[in-house]
């Protein structure tokens, strides 16, 4: 676990390490993101580790892609996929370089920067909805595919200035099988949140799509 000042921005070995270690130490850390709008800063409650070729879960499990090819590295930087012809997703890139892997950011408070997250999620029924599953986190943050490769340990000189503060005590945490995942991996205990946070989103289970006939 590495420790710093709450203001201080996480160093990029913090992500140089597994991916497993990299997602139990995010909850809790502030996220912040510098938009036009102003600064918008997430407290982290829940996320998912994705283990690149080791996890058939990964979109990486495969090999590199045009799509994918952030998640090689370096750590540090930002993979946003999109999915299902509507929604970002936002990700974390961990590990050594050229070995993918990262952590899906699921759900979060937002601490600072109520009103532009607001205006982005006007559907949203209370401030504990804003960021409540990936698709929501990423669209109160004002992510998208043009944020993808960005480096958050850029400091000042980067959309995501900072990664700051203390993570969650241990006897907070707690893990499961990822949220929607089929197949080898659907029941690894890869998914972290902190206990009883209203933010966290709930466990949906992969369910087959069936067939027309």
């Amino acid at each position: 676990m590495i420790a710093t000042p709450d203001r201080t921005p996480l160093p990029r070995e913090f992500f140089d390490r597994p991916v497993l270690d990299v997602a139990r130490d995010l909850l809790g850390r502030v996220l912040v993101h510098t938009t036009p709008d102003g600064p918008i800063e997430l407290r982290l409650t829940e996320v998912e580790a994705y283990d690149g070729a080791n996890d058939p879960g990964s979109h990486a499990y495969r090999g590199r892609t045009a799509r994918n090819g952030v998640m090689f590295g370096p750590p540090g930087h930002v993979y946003v996929y999109f999915t299902y012809g509507m929604w970002h997703c936002m990700n974390l890139v961990c590990g050594p370089e050229g070995r993918a892997s990262g952590v899906l950011l699921r759900a979060g408070e937002i601490v600072e920067g109520l009103e532009p997250a607001r205006k982005r999620r006007i559907s949203a029924r209370s401030d504990k909805e804003l960021a409540k599953g990936p698709a929501r986190l990423a669209t109160a943050l004002g992510v998208d595919r043009s944020l993808d490769g960005a480096d958050a340990c850029a400091g000042p000189d980067g959309p995501f200035a900072v990664l700051h503060g203390r993570p969650a005590a241990p006897e907070q945490v707690r893990s499961g099988p990822r949220t929607g995942v089929a197949g080898e991996g659907g029941v690894d205990p890869w998914r972290f949140w902190i206990a009883d946070d209203p933010t966290v989103s709930p466990y949906r289970a992969h369910v087959p799509r069936r067939r027309r006939t």
